[in-house]
């Protein structure tokens, strides 16, 4: 049993069918309808006019992700025209597109440095940080003072003392962290990707070796990070992980103090690091 609803499915393939121009896809020739035909936008996709044509009138089953895929570049769809077909054609959304990271939008860099009191950084599918605010710098690391490459959650872990050294209980959140970034590299497709960085962290680390061996999977959701700050000495943080609406590639993590005066502590740091 088909888990879409295919006239909903057809009547968005339609909308967006008939709001192209046929003239910027070099088609010409008087029409007695607006937009593209069905035939043209089978051909575009390389699928069966036949099917194409069975999808807009809610036959033929759901299609395949390859399809779906294949429909959606042929209609120039937006990232979330192309999640909502997805959603209507199989009842979930596409897999996430990894893109090469060009930079934040400066509106979400002021987003992070809004939140004064609070430690708050964006990471790509493979755990590099790529933006952060001050607070982060002062609490967690200060990325700025590495080069983008080096900029990777499981590097400082597994790799840098100092960091090891602020965990309050550095074998659970190891075991965590390994276990959300496997869920993450594979719900983004990119295990092949990450192999560079999982094979250099296998052969410096016997213990990061271990626990990817151990194939465990975690969300990273929210949670409770407990760190031994050099300057502000046990501090516990209340944690939220969002996807960056637009950027589902990228997620946010925002680190709230659960002390008042931990929260004021951290922005006089923040102001004094500026």
């Amino acid at each position: 049993m088909s888990v879409t609803t295919p006239k909903s499915l057809g009547d968005f393939l339609r909308s967006r069918r008939t709001r192209l121009d046929p003239a910027s896809f070099g088609y010409s020739g008087r029409r007695r309808t607006p937009g593209l035909r069905r035939e043209e936008v089978a051909q575009r996709a390389n699928i069966s006019p036949t099917w194409y044509a069975w999808l807009e009138q809610g036959r033929g089953g759901a299609p395949s992700a390859d399809v779906l895929e294949r429909i959606s570049g042929a209609l120039m769809l937006t990232d979330t025209e192309r999640e909502h077909l997805f959603m209507l054609g199989l009842g979930r959304p596409p897999e996430v597109r990894y893109r090469s990271f060009d930079g934040i939008h400066p509106r979400l860099q002021r987003l992070l440095d809004s939140l004064q009191g609070s430690p708050a950084i964006i990471k790509s599918p493979i755990w590099d940080v790529v933006a952060w605010n001050r607070a982060a710098a002062v609490v967690l690391t200060d990325y700025s003072m590495l080069p983008p490459d080096q900029r990777n959650i499981l590097r400082f872990l597994f790799c840098d003392p100092a960091v090891r050294a602020k965990q309050h209980d550095w074998d659970s959140v190891a075991r965590f962290v390994v276990g959300a970034f496997r869920a993450d590299v594979a719900r983004a497709g990119l295990l092949s990707q990450a192999g560079a960085l999982v094979d250099e962290l296998r052969s410096v680390s016997a213990e990061f070796d271990a626990l990817w061996r151990d194939n465990d999977v975690h969300s990273h959701g929210d949670g409770v990070k407990s760190l031994l700050h050099p300057k502000l000495g046990p501090i516990t943080l209340e944690y939220s992980a969002f996807s960056v609406d637009g950027r589902p590639d990228l997620g946010m993590i925002i680190y709230n103090p659960l002390d008042d005066e931990i929260a004021a502590r951290i922005k006089v740091l923040a102001a004094q690091a500026e």
